[in-house]
């Protein structure tokens, strides 16, 4: 780390911390409407396992990976940080939420589901609004 990437690292990080909440509001969401369907999850240990494993919670996943990727990007502290990492998390998240992709359906089709719920546009708010303030 270089204090000439340090501005691009704290939005990052921001960002990611933003991301990381929103990512919990949206796994609360679909671990509700599983319950609604199969009856109460018992603990974390069966939620991660359903997480991992279960059809259900598969449309998280591109959010998941793609939050493990700035997290990796993070925790390099080898690698200075420019503007081309913010351009790559503005053009991985725009890809992730724009129909031109059909990779990205599912996940799309839960957060259709889910972006009703209070607490997931609550946390959306925030984690665009970051990405929002970042240099172009």
């Amino acid at each position: 780390m270089t204090a000439s990437d340090t501005p691009f690292r704290n939005k990052l990080d921001a960002l990611a911390k933003a991301l990381k909440t929103y990512h919990k509001a949206l796994l609360h969401f679909a671990r509700g409407e599983y319950e609604f369907l199969h009856g109460p999850v018992k603990n974390e240990f069966e939620l991660y396992s359903l997480v991992m494993n279960n059809p259900d919670f598969q449309w998280l996943r591109p959010l998941s990976g793609l939050m493990a990727t700035l997290d990796d990007v993070l925790d390099s502290k080898n690698t200075t940080l420019t503007q081309r990492n913010v351009d790559d998390v503005k053009g991985a998240l725009g890809l992730l939420y724009s129909d031109t992709d059909a990779r990205f359906a599912d996940f799309r089709a839960g957060y259709a589901r889910a972006k009703s719920d209070p607490a997931v546009r609550e946390t959306e708010a925030k984690w665009r609004e970051l990405l929002n303030g970042l240099e172009a």
